[in-house]
């Protein structure tokens, strides 16, 4: 008999947007997108690998936008790090179910439904095998969670950032408006910058730039594709330093 393909990467940070899980629903969650991906970190953890997950809050509030339609920025962030906090326990709910074991951490204090984010007591938490999900951004204004994912990233020494979107990897220009466009398999985080490739938001780059950390940008949608990156298999793009 074949052993099972041992996992490349012994802890990840699974970067999700918000927008991941409305699904076929207009607004919130929709609650078989969220017991899908819950099945996908299920399996992986169950893998031996130590599992931490962003989420962001685009399919509740969105910080940015709130901002340009005339709201005072500071204000609006905050209550886009309260929608992440939302989704955050959603997607802790969704674990649980499955007979996981998942804790929430909070970067502003709301102790009453989780816990504050302390470095130490998640790490701690990761490597008793719990899926820790890091809410609340930063806890700072003017930072999108595209950069608090990649703070964390660092700060728990993760073998690498996967950034979960809607298309199969980094394209040359939007593949929906350009059929033309062209699918990136390997490239560097200098590129990204300089060309100015919509991944993630700069400060986010630079900062997995300088901390040589490796970043893969997959399509959520496809099915499987997480087990296959933390298998070692070539799926999406790969973003690194050379």
């Amino acid at each position: 008999m074949n052993e099972p393909a041992k996992p490349r990467f012994s802890r990840i940070l699974v970067k999700l947007s918000g927008e991941a899980l409305l699904g076929s629903v207009e607004y919130g969650v929709d609650p078989v997108v969220l017991k899908r991906i819950a099945g996908e970190l299920q399996e992986i953890v169950q893998m031996g690998v130590q599992t931490a997950v962003v989420i962001g809050g685009g399919n509740i509030f969105r910080g940015a936008g709130l901002a340009r339609a005339g709201m005072d920025r500071v204000a609006a962030d905050h209550m886009g790090m309260l929608a992440t906090v939302m989704n955050s326990l959603a997607m802790q709910d969704a674990l649980e179910a499955l007979g996981m074991y998942a804790r929430v951490m909070s970067a502003i204090r709301i102790n009453e439904v989780c816990e504050d984010y302390i470095r130490r007591r998640a790490v701690r938490h990761l490597e008793k095998g719990r899926v820790v999900i890091f809410a609340a951004g930063t806890g700072n204004p003017f930072f999108t969670t595209d950069t608090a994912a990649s703070l964390r990233a660092i700060e728990i020494n993760a073998d690498v950032l996967l950034k979960a979107t809607k298309v199969n990897g980094v394209y040359s220009d939007d593949p929906v408006r350009n059929a033309a466009a062209v699918r990136y398999s390997t490239l560097t985080f200098d590129k990204v910058l300089t060309d100015k490739l919509n991944v993630m938001d700069a400060t986010a780059i630079v900062m997995c730039r300088d901390n040589r950390l490796p970043l893969r940008v997959f399509n959520l949608n496809n099915s499987g594709d997480l087990t296959r990156i933390v298998k070692g298999e070539d799926v999406g793009t790969l973003v690194t330093n050379e």
